[in-house]
């Protein structure tokens, strides 16, 4: 439980930045009227506790128990990438203004942001469990 609180923090808050000062500017340039003025929570939230904790059961926790952090950024990497890869190729092939800029740059920032928290927390374990 530990290993999901942290990962949820770093994640949350990294995400936060990237979305509000990245994202949402890329989105709203190609999305326009097809943008809500603010995100729905309920959704958002939804999501966040879910794709955190599948990241921790599938990623974190196996890395934790063999004390390997890299494997964790390895692995979470390809994960956050088919992740936030399938939501933009899938928006690509349906939605008529989304962009290829929007497919790359999210998909790309869903692979850093999932390994990087994998390894963070991973790592913060280690370093006070040791």
């Amino acid at each position: 439980m530990i290993l999901y609180i942290v990962t949820a923090i770093i994640f949350l808050a990294i995400d936060a930045v990237m979305l509000t000062y990245v994202m949402k500017p890329i989105f709203t340039r190609h999305l326009g009227d097809a943008m809500r003025d603010s995100p729905m929570l309920a959704p958002a939230g939804l999501f966040y506790l879910a794709y955190v904790a599948g990241l921790v059961f599938l990623v974190s926790a196996p890395a934790l128990r063999e004390a390997v952090p890299a494997r964790a950024a390895l692995h979470g990497a390809l994960i956050g990438a088919m992740a936030y890869g399938t939501y933009e190729f899938t928006s690509m092939a349906i939605m008529k203004d989304w962009s290829w800029q929007m497919v790359t740059i999210d998909t790309a920032w869903g692979a850093v942001l999932t390994g990087f928290s994998a390894w963070a927390g991973v790592a913060i374990m280690l370093r006070f469990q040791g």
